[in-house]
């Protein structure tokens, strides 16, 4: 009797040890793993930050990372949705992680669904509260590069993906700004850019109608933007339908807030320009006689 009441503590702690093992197996099964490309097509991402190889900041405003700032929304089903910070489209197509979360590919298509190129990138950072992935200026040179830094965000994704032309077309523009290659202001009033200056109605069957800033007509036709956005054609013409003239310019900005184009004085010396830059405006489209 006495060996028995001596051996029931060792019972307990006995029974104890399999109930912890077995209360801990039963959590343990209820631990779900996500896949790298899960964990990306988890939340929506934003650019925060960016640091150089001596881990030092960089703003998001320097030409070694801005292109690669902005919102990006990667879905489970492949698709990848990316815009800039202030919304205007930047990118779409397709997006992989590799299994091992090492690296992401994406795929970036215009709106025929035809490639424009595709990008892959050494990820250094994966989980739920950060992805950061690397770029190098010089693929020879490993030494130097930038880390591209991305936080979850709330942000929802822009209602509309508006292609290049639907944004143009999206409201009057108005002519408010031009600056140099030195990215000094110019006066609207210099010769060089003078001509370029108005208001601008780009319908979105295709046709415009220019003023100047006095409300007197200066031009009508034709208008198209590049599939990309890098380039706007306008065909001027007459009351007749007769061609005037036909000219095409760069397009350095095409967002909800700015429209701006670049002008050379001298096409053979591209050196030398003028941004002209338009913003939106409500001014009533004059009333033409």
């Amino acid at each position: 009797m006495k060996k028995f009441k001596k051996s029931i503590p060792v019972l307990f702690l006995l029974i104890s040890t399999l109930f912890l093992y077995n209360c801990n197996s039963d959590d343990n099964t209820n631990i779900v793993t996500q896949t790298p490309s899960e964990i990306l097509a988890s939340t929506a991402w934003e650019t925060t930050n960016a640091k150089n190889e001596n881990g030092t900041n960089v703003p998001l405003t320097d030409a070694n990372v801005i292109n690669f700032v902005g919102f990006a929304y990667f879905n489970i089903n492949g698709t990848f949705t990316m815009y800039n910070l202030d919304d205007s489209p930047k990118m779409q197509g397709d997006w992989s992680v590799s299994p091992d979360g090492k690296t992401r590919t994406i795929v970036a298509k215009n709106n025929a669904g035809e490639t424009l190129f595709t990008r892959v990138v050494d990820i250094t950072v994966l989980n739920k509260n950060e992805f950061t992935y690397r770029i190098y200026p010089n693929e020879s040179d490993k030494t130097k590069y930038f880390d591209i830094i991305h936080t979850p965000t709330n942000h929802k994704e822009p209602a509309t993906n508006l292609t290049p032309s639907e944004i143009l077309a999206s409201t009057a523009w108005e002519t408010t700004n031009a600056k140099n290659e030195n990215g000094t202001n110019v006066s609207l009033t210099d010769a060089n850019v003078i001509n370029f200056v108005g208001f601008a109605y780009f319908n979105i069957d295709g046709t415009f109608t220019m003023y100047n800033l006095d409300d007197s007509p200066k031009m009508q036709g034709d208008w198209s933007v590049s599939a990309d956005g890098k380039t706007r054609t306008i065909v001027a013409k007459n009351d007749a339908g007769e061609t005037l003239f036909t000219r095409v310019v760069d397009i350095t900005v095409l967002n909800k807030n700015e429209f701006t184009y670049r002008i050379y004085p001298n096409a053979e010396n591209t050196n030398i320009y003028f941004d002209i830059i338009h913003t939106p405006t409500n001014h009533v489209k004059p009333n033409q006689s």
